[in-house]
């Protein structure tokens, strides 16, 4: 009897371990899903495209295009989500590029700056207006949306006024290279371009090399890792991505000189967000305000400094699509806010604050992108386009939501 009791015991245990095992590795999953739901949708979309532009999608010119095309977007992007994680908004910032894009044209075309001097003035002024508009929210405590809005018709005004209605063009060769420039490569005579093959093997391995330092570290600390095959097929998948990546680049003019400026931004303001302390204010703050104030953070200072940062992103955007247009006109940056408001909520900013990532933000705008590329080689009307993005943007804060009311 004893022994049958025994037997027992030990036949509960192991189901025990069993169910335990099978929770911890749903959760496992649960959480990888998570974190990579906006990939998998990206993948699946430039899947769904492939196939309806025939193939047209994934070829060489169309990727350089898709880049060049969006490059200002995704700038704007990178600023917009911290606004956004601080729990605020900018509806100025199409304006904004507009005004600085204006200013570097009469600048460079109408009195001859030299293009560098041009570039940094145009730095400046957007530093100012982020500053100005700074002012009003962190201290004067105007609502964002309210002081944005108003920096909307102010800029957008003064960008018309400035430019007298007329487009000024063209800019000197220096300018254009911003965004219409290739880096050279180390051959004259190869039909593929050589040192974009080599920058992607380099960075597979960098890659490659801090996946498993972060994964000895975690080991060494005796934090939860991933499980070993699920580390080696995302590290794997994602090297793959890389080097297809440098070879479709590759076959047409090699990487884009905006792309170059594109990725150190996403690195470097994805080094502020996880590892300084600059970052963590910013997602107290949006997390909640009062409570922070009461840690000893300065919430009005860095409230300022996004809203800073923010309008020095917009007229680097501004300068890009100007030097990718090779004009100024009073059109320009229509609905950019959009878009970047757009890339951060799909790219899993919390419309309430506290919560979203650079790179997130970054795969929010490809996925736009790659759906705005795809919608026009099919021959989809502007109009319905619209439509779409309203739906999945629409889409994005709901289940932004869901998630929220179900964690509570």
């Amino acid at each position: 009897m004893q022994a049958q009791t025994e037997i027992q015991k030990e036949e509960v245990q192991k189901n025990k371990q069993v169910n335990s095992e099978k929770t911890s590795l749903k959760q496992i999953f649960q959480m990888n899903f998570k974190n990579s739901s906006m990939i998998i949708a990206l993948v699946f979309i430039m899947a769904l495209f492939q196939i309806l532009t025939e193939g047209i999608l994934l070829k060489p010119l169309n990727i350089t295009n898709l880049i060049l095309q969006n490059s200002y977007i995704l700038i704007l992007a990178v600023g917009m989500v911290l606004v956004i994680i601080a729990g605020h908004i900018d509806l100025s910032v199409g304006s904004v590029a507009a005004f600085v894009g204006a200013i570097s044209a009469i600048l460079m075309v109408n009195h001859s700056v030299p293009t560098y001097l041009a570039v940094i003035i145009s730095l400046v002024i957007g530093a100012a207006i982020g500053a100005w508009q700074g002012f009003w929210v962190a201290y004067v405590k105007i609502p964002a949306f309210i002081v944005t809005l108003a920096g909307m018709l102010i800029f957008r005004g003064l960008t018309t006024v400035i430019l007298d209605g007329k487009s000024i063009a063209p800019f000197p060769d220096t300018f254009k290279e911003i965004s219409a420039g290739f880096i050279p490569d180390i051959t004259s005579n190869s039909s593929i371009h050589v040192l974009t093959i080599i920058i992607g093997i380099l960075l597979s391995l960098l890659f490659a090399f801090l996946q498993v330092k972060n994964r000895k570290t975690q080991a060494k600390y005796q934090f939860d890792g991933e499980l070993m095959g699920v580390f080696l097929f995302k590290t794997i998948g994602i090297i793959a991505v890389i080097n297809a990546a440098a070879y479709i680049l590759a076959a047409y003019e090699g990487i884009p000189n905006v792309l170059i400026i594109l990725a150190v931004l996403i690195a470097a303001y994805t080094f502020i967000t996880n590892k300084t302390t600059a970052g963590r204010y910013i997602y107290a703050v949006g997390g909640n305000e009062k409570a922070a104030q009461l840690s000893g953070i300065k919430t009005k200072k860095v409230t300022f400094m996004v809203f800073v940062n923010m309008g020095v992103l917009a007229a680097l955007s501004g300068l890009i699509f100007a030097a990718r247009l090779n004009a100024a006109t009073p059109k320009a940056g229509n609905l950019f806010e959009l878009d970047a408001i757009a890339s951060s909520f799909i790219g899993g900013a919390s419309a309430y604050g506290g919560i979203g990532t650079v790179p997130g933000a970054i795969i929010g705008g490809l996925v736009m992108g790659v759906m705005n590329n795809g919608m026009s080689i099919m021959g989809i009307g502007v109009d319905w386009q619209q439509a779409i993005k309203g739906l999945v943007l629409l889409a994005a804060v709901a289940f932004d939501i869901y998630n929220k009311n179900k964690a509570s």
